[in-house]
């Protein structure tokens, strides 16, 4: 979803600034009168260059790959559902690029992709072992520990 930058001004009259996440601009509007802010400028936010350029992108760590791995295993130990594990952990990453991919996941899983189906998508960070020890935990309802 597309972020906003707006200024507005609040009931005291005080000027007030910050970003919002929306699918459109009459949604920041919306969002903007439940705080009680009239909005003076509202303006999309551009993105960030290194989504149009490859080689800016930031490299993924094989270690940003198993602290993610650690942490999802306990999240789905502690009893919290698949999609909001991996949404918690994706809005965590200080890494781009795999918050990015993080999301996309999430974004499978939500649409009735099973976990594994939605990493396969991702064969450069995830690896065929990885995937299939996903999925021959999903099958067996077993989690396995990588």
């Amino acid at each position: 979803m597309p972020v906003y930058t707006w200024v507005g001004r609040a009931r005291g009259g005080e000027i007030r600034k910050g970003e919002i996440e929306a699918a459109n601009e009459a949604q920041v509007r919306l969002q903007l009168r439940r705080l009680r802010v009239i909005p003076t400028k509202i303006k999309a936010k551009p993105k960030d260059i290194s989504e149009y350029l490859p080689f800016l992108k930031p490299k993924i760590a094989h270690k940003d790959v198993v602290i993610f791995t650690r942490q999802f295993a306990t999240m789905i130990d502690a009893g919290l559902p698949l999609v909001q594990g991996l949404d918690i952990l994706a809005k965590q990453q200080e890494n781009r690029s795999l918050q990015r991919i993080l999301t996309e996941i999430k974004e499978d899983v939500e649409k009735g992709s099973t976990f594994a189906e939605a990493l396969e998508k991702h064969p450069k960070l995830f690896d065929k072992l990885y995937v299939n020890m996903v999925a021959a935990g999903e099958v067996g309802g077993i989690y396995c520990y990588l």
